[in-house]
């Protein structure tokens, strides 16, 4: 039985696109909210980031606080990478906190750390809806290589290859 059973993320640049590419790499499902019309750093008009990940779901509206929320509400857990150099942004406080809010398993990374990821996720109940969040590509060059490879990693300590 696998730990996680599917990877849920909103498709922001950056760590979103970064966690669903090492999903989609590794033929795990993905899923997940994204604001109506797909609205995407990158993506401005419709269907947006649709295009790429029609597995997502639109919300109701543009707002990137209910596609955020509903991605956190429907999820088991949130692991959420965020390097310590980077100053907190409003979008990452946000998740953290309605994690807590939620009553929902939340764990921040400051780097690509699979080891701490694996341990937090056994202490967890396995199949898991696992939501990944953190900063845009635009705030951080390179972060979606990073949550690549930390995703990645997670997934083939999971039996997944």
């Amino acid at each position: 039985m696998s730990k996680i059973r599917v990877i849920r993320s909103g498709a922001q640049t950056g760590v979103d696109r970064g966690a669903l590419e090492a999903a989609k790499s590794l033929r795990v499902p993905i899923c997940g909210w994204c604001p109506k019309g797909g609205l995407a750093e990158d993506f401005p008009v419709a269907p947006g980031v649709r295009l790429p990940y029609p597995e997502l779901v639109e919300t109701p509206t543009r707002d990137y606080y209910e596609r955020t929320a509903w991605n956190v509400r429907d999820s088991d857990a949130t692991l959420v990478l965020f390097p310590r150099e980077l100053e907190v942004s409003v979008g990452t406080e946000y998740t953290v906190d309605l994690a807590h809010e939620l009553q929902k398993p939340c764990l921040v990374l400051d780097c690509v750390d699979v080891d701490t990821a694996v341990a937090w996720l056994e202490t967890l109940g396995d199949e898991l809806d696992l939501n990944i969040a953190g900063p845009r590509l635009s705030n951080y060059p390179g972060i979606d290589e990073l949550a690549f490879e930390l995703i990645a990693g997670i997934l083939k300590w999971d039996g997944r290859e």
